[in-house]
């Protein structure tokens, strides 16, 4: 999955270039669709940013394996980005969970 991917989906399944997030929250790591969109006039990143920052998500979400999963829940989802709600998308770290969480080991 590149960038350019993570957009074409996101931009097919809703009609807007929403932004995108990795949040932490426990024990598992959630891709984050966003309300705020490049067409906003108050979007705190230029074009050139949000396409570097998209490119950026996706390096993670290949990283972790994550791609096809991603992929498949955008494309199935019911889900829509909204005021104060994100659409949460749960990445399975599988094995390798503690090689991306590592502070709560202390």
């Amino acid at each position: 999955m590149t960038g350019e991917d993570l957009y074409r989906l996101v931009l097919d399944k809703w009609g807007h270039s929403f932004d995108v997030q990795i949040r932490r929250i426990q024990q598992r790591v959630f891709v984050q669709i966003m309300w705020r969109y490049l067409e906003q006039a108050s979007f705190p990143m230029t074009e050139t940013e949000y396409f570097e920052h998209l490119d950026a998500i996706a390096n993670y979400i290949n990283a972790w394996g994550g791609g096809e999963q991603v992929a498949q829940y955008i494309q199935k989802t019911s889900d829509r980005p909204r005021l104060g709600k994100a659409v949460s998308i749960p990445i399975d770290l599988g094995e390798r969970s503690s090689e991306w969480i590592l502070d709560d080991l202390k």
